[in-house]
């Protein structure tokens, strides 16, 4: 059995130094690979370089998150295309890239000038990507309704698009496979109180399924409240293969065949 975790943060874990520990757990779990998600460029070349160094076990991305666009996006995001260039690993998905009303302050003037700076910052990702016809992987967090518009007027292959840590319902995620994208669960699929992103997973199908931890947050059952980190994915697993009435193998198969097929990995 082999799982990807197609989310997850290390930053952290490899600036203390424990990353080792990190990655042997998680394959001591059946996590084989892990997608190492990029959110300002402070992590890119870390990640493009732990690739470089673990390329059989780490793959990366690199994107701009919602809540690290600041006054300097536009030098940020005109660097990001060179990360495709030959000569060094490169991305395997433009990401996470998005829009986030949960952390906005809650003066309505700088909400909005905020929010403003973020969608800018989004339009002009989602031009990279489909300049470079790489994956996409979205973060979005009270605002799905216009980050499915961005895209569409984007002009971005919805085959590529990923929703990440999919939190939404059993419409939305529909909306998404009818345009040909996805979203990706995480631990939050063992939450007692999270009836509707089971019936979204359920809603999607195996087919196109990815799992993910979103480490180190949303750790699952029965870790729910710790730390969160890749080997943790086989409690999501397990959980998610007696949802969808299937052995751990068969899911294990086909989720880690999607991530690869999705991912290029």
């Amino acid at each position: 059995m082999t799982l990807v975790d197609t989310h997850t943060h290390l930053d952290t874990a490899a600036r203390e130094g424990r990353l080792p520990g990190v990655v042997e757990r998680a394959r001591d779990a059946g996590v084989e690979r892990m997608v190492a998600v990029g959110t300002e460029p402070a992590d890119w070349a870390l990640y493009r370089d732990l690739c470089a160094q673990q390329p059989a076990s780490i793959r990366y991305t690199a994107g701009i998150h919602p809540c690290s666009v600041d006054e300097g996006w536009e030098e940020a995001v005109a660097t990001l295309p060179g990360f495709w260039q030959a000569g060094a690993p490169a991305p395997v998905a433009l990401g996470e890239i998005g829009l986030d009303r949960f952390h906005l302050p809650k003066e309505p003037e700088s909400a909005d000038r905020i929010f403003n700076r973020q969608a800018a910052a989004f339009r002009a990702q989602l031009a990279v990507a489909r300049a470079l016809g790489c994956p996409v992987v979205i973060h979005s967090r009270g605002a799905f309704r216009e980050c499915v518009e961005a895209i569409d007027a984007s002009g971005v292959d919805w085959r590529r698009v990923v929703f990440h840590c999919f939190s939404e319902g059993e419409a939305e995620v529909r909306l998404l496979g009818e345009r040909g994208g996805r979203g990706s669960f995480t631990g939050i699929l063992t939450y007692k109180n999270a009836d509707s992103v089971r019936a979204a997973a359920r809603a999607q199908g195996l087919g196109t399924l990815m799992v993910e931890t979103d480490a180190p947050f949303l750790a699952p059952a029965p870790h729910r409240g710790k730390t969160n980190e890749p080997a943790y994915l086989r409690h999501t697993a397990e959980f998610a293969a007696a949802l969808f009435g299937v052995g751990l193998e068969e899911f294990s198969a086909v989720t880690t065949a999607n991530a690869v097929a999705f991912f290029g990995l």
